[in-house]
């Protein structure tokens, strides 16, 4: 039996794991390895085995308190070596600092972030690793006859065996299936979904190393989408987006490439970095609605979609105000007014959840499955929550934008913006996300107060309260 030490800490850019490098005459000699050793003697248990293991190896010392299960591995060497368990443990919580305490056997400690191992590493260790991340409690490595020492992704023999009544940590089989043929086999399922039911979205790490993002759209309508716009516009921003890897119509899923960055959604910036990003976000919407048109897109946008008030009022109206109803019927009935509106490709839901900061600065946009030819300003209808009291983001943006709207843009703004905030409000009651019901309310108060922005006069001469 033998006992491995999966020492985590977080580090500047994430979760980092200790790692030792084998020297000497031992098996497996250059190749990096999680401290760690044998169950000596018929008395001595495992977790003894591994403090133990742990002090001679790095110096840390590790109460038996702090040592937490991780996965079991049945394993078999590839150089006709017999089958073997090892135990791996999570420790979290120990006193002292790595260092080589057995340089016979051990030439260099080090700590390393998940997605960045070094090379090359025993393949036993990084199916230890691969399967810990993965969440199962058991897993099968048996290597076979010939099949190198290191971890080689070609020759992954890693198992992993779910536990009973927890739920898979993956997908379906189908799903899965259809990733690994897009990317080989992925070791690490991580559920980054947004809580809704309709919403799935899985961050994937290949067995290489490589990590990429599984995306089930809820209908067709959302997969034809942000298939079209990934197949036709996206690639035009220069790597400003995802890069379509595969999809599957039947099973209404996409494999892209990460795209890097965080969120901007609920960044908190100083105000010059604040507004610094607000034109680069006016910068990225122009390059979207400069991308050519697909060859069967009308020259007009679609009329504003008023036939679905209905339907959004009924799931929005316990949740109005006294008089936001009659205020939304009498902003859209303004829209027979507006005339014909160009298209143009837009992303559809512009926002800052689906804009990343990379770390050099520069933004990154994800999630196209509301794209399509409409009217420029609707890619404005979410951004406006951003202006509220805050004129100098209104004027970063649209100095990035290049222009700003013409008084026909503002008035069918208007119109877009209360149609968003109460099919918001309809929508995130019966989707149980309330930040979707807040944003609505507070849109439609801000409207009727004449508050929105300048980016919205009101019609007719006067918002209506």
């Amino acid at each position: 039996m033998d006992v491995h030490l999966i020492a985590v800490r977080e580090g500047k850019k994430g979760p980092e794991v200790l790692l030792s490098r084998r020297a000497g005459t031992v098996y497996a000699a250059g190749h990096w390895h999680f401290p760690s050793g044998h169950v000596e003697g018929p008395f001595e248990d495992a977790v003894t085995a591994l403090t133990r293991e742990t002090y001679e190896e790095t110096g840390l010392v590790v109460e038996p308190d702090d040592v937490r299960a991780a996965v079991t591995i049945h394993h078999r060497a590839p150089a006709g070596g017999g089958a073997r368990v090892g135990f791996f443990f999570e420790v979290r919580r120990w006193s002292g600092t790595p260092e080589v305490m057995e340089p016979a056997v051990c030439d260099a400690v080090g700590w390393f972030a998940f997605d960045a191992l070094p090379e090359p590493m025993v393949a036993y260790c990084r199916a230890g690793l691969d399967a810990y991340r993965a969440g199962v409690p058991v897993a099968v490595h048996f290597q076979e006859p010939g099949d190198p020492i290191g971890h080689d992704p070609a020759a992954d023999r890693l198992r992993l065996v779910p536990a009973p009544g927890c739920g898979e940590p993956r997908p379906t089989g189908e799903v899965r299936e259809f990733a690994e043929r897009a990317v080989g086999r992925i070791t690490t399922w991580t559920d980054v979904s947004w809580p809704r039911a309709e919403s799935r979205v899985w961050r994937a790490q290949s067995a290489s190393g490589g990590v990429w993002f599984v995306k089930i759209h809820q209908n067709d309508r959302f997969h034809g989408r942000e298939v079209a716009a990934l197949e036709g516009w996206v690639p035009g921003l220069g790597g400003a987006g995802p890069r379509l890897v595969a999809s599957d119509a039947t099973l209404r899923t996409v494999v892209l490439t990460a795209v890097e960055g965080r969120p901007l959604h609920g960044a908190v910036l100083p105000e010059d970095e604040e507004r610094r990003v607000f034109r680069a976000i006016g910068e990225l919407a122009a390059r979207i609605h400069a991308s050519p048109l697909p060859p069967s897109s009308p020259g007009t946008a679609p009329v504003v979609p008023s036939a679905k008030l209905e339907r959004h009022l009924e799931g929005a109206r316990p949740h109005l105000r006294s008089g936001d109803e009659e205020y939304v019927r009498w902003v859209v009935s303004s829209a027979v007014r507006l005339p014909a509106a160009e298209a143009v490709v837009t992303h559809g839901d512009l926002q800052l959840r689906n804009l990343l900061q990379a770390g050099d600065g520069t933004l990154r946009v994800i999630d196209f499955e509301r794209s399509e030819p409409q009217s420029a300003v609707r890619d404005l209808v979410r951004l406006l929550d951003c202006f509220d009291g805050r004129e100098d983001l209104h004027e970063a943006f649209f100095d990035g934008y290049g222009r700003r709207p013409t008084t026909d843009e503002k008035a069918r703004l208007l119109v877009e913006t209360v149609l968003d905030a109460v099919s918001g409000i309809a929508f995130g009651s019966k989707a149980g996300d309330p930040e979707l019901v807040a944003r609505g309310r507070r849109t439609l108060l801000r409207c009727r107060a004449g508050t929105a922005s300048t980016v919205l006069p009101a019609i007719d001469g006067g918002a209506r309260r």
